[in-house]
């Protein structure tokens, strides 16, 4: 695996990070800015839809660029914006810095998987991706705790500074090691023509399974932690192990399916989305027992990611002639579920259905992306079936 595609791993880690590091520094920034929980909480909203349009638009914007000089501009704008922020005493500066950092990170996203893509032969592509997406890992691991630590310690500002030092040396790193090319692999084609491929039926459906996915995945763990502690009976004390479990779930699984994916896609996707309805299901049946629960995070997030990464492949694969636009439509469909994803876990919440009831709406959002799986191996079937028919010769008369 080229040194290149670990520093993109890297500089995924740091804009990670920033992504979901919030959740541990939103009473500091409330106090310091006097605003209240609420408008703090605005800034992870802010930071998710600025990832869900700014995809496609800084994607659309770039394309044509060469890969190092975009992932560096994207990269630089980010590490910026994060400075701003950590000086800033404005709520709205600091608002706006965040929709500024989702669109620097929504484009790097965008060509860091093209760029990852083209740096490997065809048999090693999930697992260059699981590189890449091994960074978002990783940072739930290690990042995100090490970002409320620094927060508790020094003040939420000092998060901040980590993240934008953390990306100075990725920054350098793909400065050496990435080469120069461009965003896209078809320099010829037209960026009309690239959004009418991304508008084929079976990659749509495909985006959609995606989102799905990733919206369970965010619904549960979101909401981990009144679940261990109002229903497993952990105390405060035990949220960040179980949160850093899932993470080390979600590491080891996109690391094994970095592996077996490039060979058996279809198997990986199949098998890990029923395992994760069963799983959520039996999550939300066994959360009072402690080992079980323990055992079903760790195992779920193992799925989550590693079924994610192989979906995110399927789209380079089902785009190859739109590489940047795929990347940046994958990008959009992680986001949108991490977003639809705990909202509806908010609502089962609010309705009164108890700490439980975000695993079930996470078991439900896996049964309707079974049902959009089953509908697009059905279509698989039928196109092969098709091309089976033209090949075969015409019978003699």
């Amino acid at each position: 695996m080229p040194f290149a595609v670990y520093v993109l791993g890297l500089a995924v880690f740091a804009q990670g990070t920033s992504e979901f590091m919030l959740s541990g520094l939103l009473s500091g920034i409330a106090g310091d800015l006097d605003v209240s929980l609420g408008a703090a909480g605005l800034l992870t909203s802010a930071f998710a839809l600025g990832m869900v349009v700014g995809a496609p638009l800084t994607a659309l914007a770039g394309r044509t660029w060469p890969r190092r000089r975009a992932l560096l501009f994207f990269l630089g704008v980010f590490v910026a914006v994060h400075v701003v922020g950590a000086l800033t005493s404005s709520y709205g500066v600091l608002l706006a810095t965040r929709v500024a950092g989702a669109l620097a990170n929504a484009g790097f996203w965008a060509v860091a998987l093209v760029t990852a893509l083209a740096m490997v032969p065809p048999h090693q592509r999930a697992r260059a991706t699981a590189v890449v997406v091994g960074g978002v890992t990783v940072a739930c691991v290690v990042g995100v705790p090490a970002g409320a630590a620094l927060g508790e310690l020094w003040g939420w500002r000092s998060a901040f500074w980590a993240v934008a030092l953390v990306s100075v040396p990725a920054a350098i790193a793909l400065l050496v090691a990435v080469p120069g090319g461009r965003s896209d692999d078809a320099p010829g084609v037209s960026a009309r023509s690239e959004l009418r491929t991304l508008g084929r039926p079976r990659l749509l459906l495909t985006l959609l399974v995606m989102a799905l996915v990733q919206g369970a995945t965010f619904c549960t763990f979101s909401y981990l932690e009144p679940l261990v502690t109002e229903v497993t009976g952990f105390g405060a004390g035990w949220v960040p192990v179980v949160l850093a479990l899932f993470g080390v779930g979600s590491f080891a699984g996109v690391t094994l399916a970095g592996r077996m994916a490039d060979s058996r896609p279809e198997a990986v996707i199949g098998l890990g989305m029923t395992a994760l309805a069963v799983g959520w299901g039996a999550l939300a049946l066994a959360a009072a027992h402690p080992v079980a629960a323990l055992a079903l995070v760790l195992l779920q997030g193992a799925l989550a990611f590693g079924t994610g990464t192989t979906l995110i492949t399927r789209v380079f694969h089902l785009a190859p002639d739109a590489p940047t636009m795929a990347g940046s439509f994958a990008t959009a469909a992680f986001n949108v579920g991490a977003a639809v994803g705990p909202w509806l876990g908010g609502l089962a919440l609010g309705a009164g259905l108890g700490f439980r009831a975000p695993v079930w709406v996470s078991a439900l959002l896996m049964c309707l992306a079974l049902a959009g799986a089953g509908a697009l191996a059905a279509s698989s079937g039928a196109v092969r079936r098709n091309l089976t028919a033209r090949r075969r010769p015409a019978p003699e008369r």
